[in-house]
């Protein structure tokens, strides 16, 4: 340090500043407790967040937020205490970069927030790029001048950048944020629309604290009064807290309540340990506003969850009572329902094979009639048991090396006859390669003869085409029909408990939705998926079926 840098320290009778931190500098000790407040409370969600999904980027980008926030606290806290020339052009320099930095981190988070993806690489360079002239201008005297020795107030000389770019840069970043927010909200669904318009008013909030403090100095000139801006953080995290609590994003329950017991904490720690504070009572009244605001928000959510629990208890009995109704109703199906139709078919064979004497041929018909019918019955009553079973994890898989092939093969072999008797074409496509899947090779005929007999029924004219392929340790069944598809409406209902299309009982008046929901209780019991696609309604369907191979 040259003596007339010295000499001007002396006359100014400024302090030595010890851990660049701590010193007489700093006119009042409200400045450390607003400072050190908001420093401990971002770190503490910061980090708190991160632990609970090192993984997620909302979770990183929270994380990176805080500690840049942290960072720019501890700079502003530098610049307050620090005597030193040429320490506070060079802390005041990365004040420049670290605040809209905050602000461009602020952006990415809001897009991955309502967007539940990382965003694409054009759009990090458009929200990136604003920072590039400070980045490029900082060294230079754009930025700051140089350190002005005309007076005591230990301040630089700003430059463009410092004076002006900051602040545009920032607001634009704002403007950003809640136009973006605002597009998003009408696009979102109803619970979505609540959380957008929790966490957009939390960043503003937490946003405005950088320049309220700048503001409010700079017309006041009561510095004291500008720490307000400081006091929005915790309001901030504490605000996030309860959002977690509320919508359990970032899968931490109970951040509100840590944050908001540690931000007590804090706030009677400085009341109790700072021997004196200027403005005591503004200490107070911040204390008490973080009670009354946060206590309120998390007495309404925990009543809430409360009532919740009640309701969630008066369900649990009634699902009980269903589920015992519904077991009775499963042992009434199959041994008095399904017994009967089993009767019943052993009467109309009797008549049919001449066990009951010579009959005509009316009755021939309909006894045929009769029997169809009689099948159909047992084959429902038989299905609706097996989704059953197996939505209750009762049936056990006999897991073994089976060739998918040749399963189906065996399906083709027996809906071919059906599938050409009602005068559609079938046909079936597979390539050479080993189809070895692990598997119970029943339950997987089950599933294809489904499929297969679905297509089928579903199919007026036209025909079905099966196709098996194997492809990046992957089996892919499809089975393509040109039959009367799927609306995208439709689609939703399919694969679920009793789900079919609105017409599917005007084709087929045996529909009952448990086919294809036991497909899928099959496939995923073996570790692979089901899906199916249409281009709509009578332009066919095609369902897919894709299993682990054996490598």
């Amino acid at each position: 340090m040259d003596m007339i840098t010295q000499t001007f320290i002396e006359l100014c009778e400024w302090d030595s500043s010890r851990f660049l931190i701590f010193s007489d500098n700093v006119f009042g000790t409200l400045i450390y407790y607003s400072h050190f407040l908001a420093m401990i409370l971002a770190l503490v969600v910061g980090f708190f967040v991160f632990s609970q999904n090192k993984k997620g980027l909302v979770n990183k980008l929270l994380f990176f937020i805080m500690l840049f926030f942290a960072t720019w606290t501890f700079l502003d806290l530098v610049l307050w205490a620090n005597e030193r020339p040429d320490f506070i052009m060079f802390f005041w320099s990365l004040i420049l970069l670290v605040e809209p930095l905050v602000y461009a981190l602020c952006v990415y988070f809001i897009y991955v927030f309502i967007e539940k993806k990382d965003i694409s690489f054009k759009k990090k360079i458009g929200i990136f790029s604003l920072l590039l002239p400070i980045i490029v201008l900082l060294p230079t005297q754009l930025a700051l001048v140089s350190f002005d020795l005309s007076n005591c107030f230990r301040e630089p000389i700003e430059g463009p950048i410092a004076t002006y770019y900051i602040y545009i840069t920032e607001t634009i970043y704002l403007f950003w944020i809640l136009l973006y927010a605002f597009k998003a909200y009408y696009k979102a669904t109803e619970i979505m629309r609540k959380q957008i318009i929790l966490v957009t008013f939390g960043i503003i909030l937490f946003l405005l604290s950088f320049v309220s403090g700048n503001i409010i100095g700079s017309i006041t000139e009561d510095w004291t009064l500008a720490q307000i801006g400081l006091f929005c953080m915790p309001l901030f995290a504490l605000f996030l807290g309860y959002m977690i609590v509320k919508f359990k994003t970032f899968n931490a329950k109970l951040i509100g309540t840590q944050a908001l017991v540690a931000a007590l904490g804090f706030s009677v720690l400085g009341i109790i340990f700072i021997r004196s504070i200027d403005n005591v009572r503004a200490v107070a009244i911040a204390t008490l506003l973080l009670i009354i605001i946060m206590g309120d928000l998390l007495i309404r959510s925990v009543k809430r969850e409360i009532k919740q629990k009640e309701e969630l208890a008066k369900l649990n009995v009634e699902l009980e009572k269903l589920i015992k109704q519904r077991e009775s109703l499963m042992h009434l199906i199959n041994h008095k329902v399904k017994g009967s139709f089993t009767h019943s078919k052993y009467v109309f064979a009797g008549i049919l094979d001449g066990t009951f004497g010579d009959i005509n041929e009316e009755v021939r018909r309909r006894s045929e009639q009769g029997l169809e019918a009689n099948d159909n019955g047992i084959k429902t009553i038989d299905l609706i048991l097996n989704a059953a079973n197996l939505q209750q994890g009762l049936i056990k898989y006999e897991m073994k090396k089976v060739d998918f092939k040749d399963v189906v093969s065996k399906s083709f072999s027996e809906k071919k006859i059906p599938a050409e008797k009602k005068g559609l074409k079938i046909e079936k496509e597979v390539g050479e390669s080993d189809y070895t899947v692990p598997g119970d090779a029943f339950w997987l005929q089950e599933a294809v003869n489904n499929l297969i007999d679905n297509s089928v029924k579903y199919t007026k004219e036209g025909g079905i085409f099966i196709s098996l392929k194997r492809n990046a340790g992957k089996i892919l069944l499809s089975v393509r029909d040109t039959g009367m598809g799927i609306t995208p409406e439709d689609k939703k209902n399919l694969f679920t408990e009793g789900g079919r299309g609105k017409d599917s009982i005007r084709v087929n008046v045996d529909s009952t939705g448990y086919g294809l929901y036991s497909v899928k209780l099959i496939i995923e019991a073996h570790k692979g998926k089901v899906w199916v696609e249409s281009e709509g309604e009578g332009k066919g369907s095609t369902f897919y079926i894709e299993l682990p191979a054996v490598e």
